[in-house]
């Protein structure tokens, strides 16, 4: 790890026992002309600020630190909000002393995250960027009355299906079915609102292709983090979306990044979030070989996400009229795997994420036909609704459907 320090790079190993050698020579000098030095206490939050400016995020860094903080929302400098796990949402301490002092701090995020500077100013008011700890930073200045940032906490870095199991989100029987659909090389998408856990459930599937698989994944922010962890995903390429510098060149779209994927040689190709014109690229993708593919969207139903689709298809350069994306989806889509979050009054309105409706798309008749094989049943659990059609292939990897006996 390194950080920036009057423009040079300075390696991060070491940098406690440094920070903590001038703050001893500080002491030395203040006692020598006659004045206090810190305390044990002050020297610690001393030494802990230091190196949170230099190698974290500031004044963030406890927050990040924090293992219960869920989100970090900034309405300028002095005005914080934290969300925490057991659902708790309260104001905090400022971040910085100034909003120009908050922006320089992204303005430094910005440079030194992901594959390429990405610019915050006036010329470029928004950001997305995704921190060392793997959070995900959102930012908004000029279009605000006073810089925005958003910070979506990561606390699953290494997640797998069993620890969804474990935590609640997956029914057992439900991971034993996703477990034998990416082994069966079945494409699927992930949907769900904004901050649902789309994203941490993607990683949990993507645990679960084999790790001799060559596996390509596009994002507009560098998140996933697959290449990460080389014993499970040795051969990674993670593109990132670049975007126009101030003369307006140099944009690469995520629809050619996806475009560019399928000639890296993938055995599976993993689109981080559809938010736009790359969905007709990467629909095709999944029609051209590359079975097991992943992907997430914004839907508020398993059934809603083919109509998000056929609306972003046609904003699409190629203009597919709905007919057309609809037999595109039948084509390339297996399940749809919808994933909610609710307030659990029963446990003090603790904020509950679970998989909800599986969805198995079976063909085209005008539009998409599916079927929900996994439905919410009126007591709240997540149950088997309807036989797949699949049965045998996944039974073949493992899948013993015990809803359907």
């Amino acid at each position: 790890m390194f950080s920036l320090i009057s423009g040079k790079r300075v390696r991060r190993p070491g940098s406690r026992a440094l920070i903590a050698q001038v703050l001893e020579e500080f002491a030395r000098g203040e006692i020598g002309v006659g004045r206090t030095p810190p305390t044990a206490e002050e020297e610690e939050a001393l030494a802990g600020g230091i190196h949170a400016a230099l190698f974290g995020v500031g004044r963030l860094q406890p927050l990040l630190d924090d293992p219960d903080v869920e989100n970090i929302d900034i309405n300028g400098c002095d005005r914080v909000f934290v969300s925490y796990a057991d659902g708790q949402e309260l104001m905090r301490e400022p971040v910085a002393d100034s909003d120009e002092e908050l922006i320089e701090l992204i303005q430094v995020l910005a440079a030194y995250s992901g594959l390429s500077s990405r610019p915050f100013d006036t010329a470029n008011p928004q950001l997305d960027l995704r921190l060392p700890d793997g959070s995900r930073l959102s930012a908004v200045m000029d279009v605000t009355v006073r810089p925005a940032v958003s910070i979506r906490r990561s606390r699953l870095g290494k997640v797998f299906l069993s620890d969804l199991v474990g935590n609640g989100t997956v029914t057992p029987e439900i991971g034993r079915f996703l477990s034998a659909a990416v082994a069966a090389r079945k494409n699927i998408m992930i949907s769900g609102s904004t901050n649902a856990g789309k994203t941490t459930l993607l990683r949990a599937l993507a645990n679960e292709i084999p790790p001799h698989e060559r596996l390509i994944t596009v994002e507009r922010a560098l998140e996933l983090g697959l290449d990460q962890f080389a014993e499970l995903h040795p051969n990674v390429v993670a593109f990132e979306q670049r975007l126009p510098n101030s003369e307006g060149q140099g944009e690469i779209s995520m629809a050619e990044l996806v475009r560019r994927s399928l000639r890296m040689n993938p055995s599976r190709v993993i689109v981080g979030e559809v938010l736009g014109d790359e969905i007709v690229t990467m629909l095709n993708a999944m029609t051209q070989g590359n079975d097991g593919s992943l992907s997430t969207i914004h839907a508020n139903s398993s059934m809603e996400v083919f109509n998000r689709i056929a609306t972003y298809a046609l904003q699409a350069a190629e203009r597919l009229p709905i007919e057309a994306t609809h037999m595109l989806i039948a084509g390339a889509i297996d399940f749809v795997v919808f994933i909610e979050k609710r307030n659990d009054y029963a446990k003090g309105g603790r904020l509950r994420r679970f998989v909800s409706s599986v969805r198995e798309v079976a063909g085209v008749d005008g539009r998409v036909l599916s079927s929900e094989v996994f439905a919410l049943a009126p007591d709240g659990r997540v149950l088997p609704n309807a036989p797949l059609s699949c049965m045998e292939e996944l039974a073949h990897h493992g899948y013993d459907p015990g809803g359907w006996a």
